[in-house]
């Protein structure tokens, strides 16, 4: 008899696993579970007593604690604040004596290392940093602070954010949770991985050529990079600060504009924030519609699709998408920007300006260990993936070179060009592919990125879930518009995320049991035909998608020979084979099941299947039951 995936899913939900978080003075972790949870449902949970944002706290601790420091190692977060509990009591007391601030109101958020934090130190993911304490927040960190939201830890980033895969001295590799052999995207990946992984609500990352949303692609959330001065930079340890800004990462539409609502705004100590004056919604919140999409025109931007064949695989799911914002009512066309490819080529200024803007802000800050790029290579405190970037980003002698003054020329052409596109065919929107190739192996260099095209025009763009691959990876789609058209974005990715559903969470890390990670699952799968049989037992870690199986035969008798092979189909169908599991009397070995092998194996849609042939020829089928 096969299992029902109720009894599976119950067993799933039973087992305990890795050891739970030690945190002193940690509250008892409430029966509440946080998997998924937006900030209105958590804020809800509050306002009704279901839980208090210190066992909130406790429970993302055990989290991180579980699924980043343990199971699978995610590695995200390079930091855990060790007052963040100390601050969640006290916004508890604050609510119960004069009510909330608003809705981030005791709300857990994870912010990148390259934000500066005055109770925690600020390293940009650098050992050459290590220790670098700045004692002040960011302007944007002050603000989440300011409206009540609870900042549990600082998470890793590709080294001084200087590129796109997330590996740093001070953090390692962060993986991605739906692959945990693909890279997160970067810089701000470890943010990405963490919002993935409900490590909390939502997180802070920075963009400077796709670091927000190279993470939301590849971790299947939603993240912004706004027009050039919608935020400060004030406290954010700069790339180039001609292309950087600040920006939120979170699994909904919602929580992104709640984190937007908090964060936006003038900076008197970031003079190109004042250019956001009248630009900013009283809430980009309550300027959301799920009707959005309809009458909406839609510029499908053909050139940065891809024409090789790698490109093909997320061409077509991104296709797909801009197919159901169709279905919801918008209307899209295809637009070629003439002149665009060879206007973005060189119109980065990063290689110009890093070195330059580094030196000026460690120059700042007291104390710094280091205080050049230069001296950071001398150091050898830099991860070695790192040398050939920063050796390269530190070899311009002087700001103001020809190379520079063009790549500003062209910056100029660039938003030009895209803005006479998108009023001469009256767009709301024009999307194309975050990055053309999925997520990269980790180790090997990310392809595709389309990264280039929002901080060249200095315009706002969108992150949005597209789909995922047939092995289970996300892909993302940028949709970008005019100077400040964040409330039409904010919403048309709204109206498509309330049409499509588009969020899965990962299966590496699953919502607690008793505040502990799921164990190993063990399930088993016999057939007899008279004296012949099979059995097999299997050990399943739903954390890594690992299947352990030890399968053996019975009664097959001389001369004959027995293949047993895993099948994925339902009862009474058959279905492609996955492994060959035995040839012979007997077979050990463990596999790593696709994630499409994995949901099968949750709804009993595996079978054992063993040939035996000789004299005559038997053939034994069951599906896999739990022990």
């Amino acid at each position: 008899m096969p299992i029902s995936p109720v009894r599976f899913i119950a067993a799933l939900s039973c087992a305990v696993g890795a050891a739970a978080i030690v945190v002193a003075q940690s509250p008892p972790l409430a029966a509440f579970d946080v998997l998924e949870k937006s900030i209105p449902e958590l804020q809800e949970a509050m306002q009704t007593g279901k839980v208090t944002s210190k066992q909130l706290t406790a429970i993302y601790l055990a989290r991180i604690q579980a699924y980043d420091r343990e199971g699978p190692r995610i590695n995200s977060m390079i930091a855990v604040n060790p007052h963040a509990l100390e601050a969640a009591e006290a916004l508890d007391r604050e609510r119960q004596s004069r009510g909330p601030r608003g809705p981030l109101h005791g709300i857990p958020v994870v912010v990148k290392d390259n934000y500066e934090t005055a109770d925690m130190p600020t390293t940009a993911g650098s050992l050459a940093l290590a220790g670098m304490e700045t004692h002040r927040d960011a302007f944007q960190v002050r603000k989440l602070r300011d409206a009540g939201a609870v900042i549990v830890g600082k998470t890793n980033l590709h080294e001084l954010a200087s590129g796109i895969t997330t590996i740093s001295s001070m953090g390692g590799q962060t993986l991605n949770p739906y692959g945990l052999g693909r890279n997160p995207g970067g810089s701000s990946g470890g943010t990405g991985a963490a919002v993935a992984s409900n490590f909390a609500v939502a997180g802070m990352g920075s963009d400077t050529c796709g670091s927000i949303r190279n993470p939301a692609s590849h971790n299947n959330l939603f993240g912004l990079r706004g027009t050039s001065g919608l935020s400060s930079r004030t406290g954010i340890v700069p790339l180039s600060h001609t292309q950087d800004i600040g920006g939120p990462l979170a699994r909904s539409v919602i929580d992104l504009a709640i984190m937007l609502d908090a964060t936006v705004g003038k900076d008197p100590d970031d003079a190109i924030t004042a250019t956001s004056d009248g630009h900013i919604p009283s809430s980009y919140r309550q300027a959301l519609s799920t009707e959005a999409l309809k009458g909406a025109r839609i510029g499908v931007l053909t050139s940065l699709f891809g024409s090789a064949p790698e490109d093909q695989e997320v061409a077509t799911i991104v296709k797909k998408a801009v197919e159901a914002m169709k279905q919801a009512g918008a209307e899209t066309i295809d637009v070629t920007v003439p002149g665009l490819d060879d206007l973005l080529r060189g119109s980065s200024v990063i290689n110009a300006e890093f070195k330059f803007d580094l030196m000026d802000y460690l120059a700042r800050v007291p104390g710094a260990p280091l205080k050049s790029l230069g001296e950071i290579l001398d150091s050898g405190r830099y991860h070695a993936s790192l040398d050939a970037n920063f050796k390269a980003r530190n070899r311009p002698e002087s700001r103001e070179t020809d190379e520079y003054r063009r790549a500003l020329i062209k910056r100029a052409a660039v938003r030009q060009v895209v803005l006479a596109s998108i009023d001469e065919h009256r767009l709301d929107a024009l999307v194309y592919p975050t990055l053309r190739r999925k997520p990269s192996w980790v180790g090997e260099a990310q392809g595709g990125s389309n990264c280039q095209l929002s901080p060249s025009a200095g315009l706002p763009a969108i992150g949005v879930p597209a789909g995922f691959t047939d092995d289970g990876l996300p892909i993302g789609m940028d949709l970008l518009g005019g100077a400040f058209a964040e409330p039409k974005l904010l919403s048309l990715a709204y109206a498509y995320e309330h049409a499509t559903h588009p969020r899965r969470p990962p299966a590496s890390t699953p919502a607690l049991v008793n505040g502990k990670a799921p164990g190993m699952i063990s399930l088993s799968a016999t057939a007899t035909d008279g004296a012949r049989g099979v059995t097999a037992t299997f050990t399943f870690d739903r954390l890594t998608g690992r299947l352990g199986y030890q399968v053996s035969s019975t009664g097959l008798g001389p001369g004959v020979t027995a293949v047993a092979t895993l099948h994925r189909g339902a009862a009474g169908q058959n279905g492609p084979v996955i492994s060959r599991l035995m040839d012979g009397a007997s077979g050990s070995g463990a596999l790593d099941l696709a994630p499409v092998d994995r949901e099968a194996l949750r709804e009993g849609r595996l079978y054992l299947e063993m040939i035996a042939s000789g004299r005559s020829t038997a053939r034994l089928r069951t599906q896999i039951a739990l022990t």
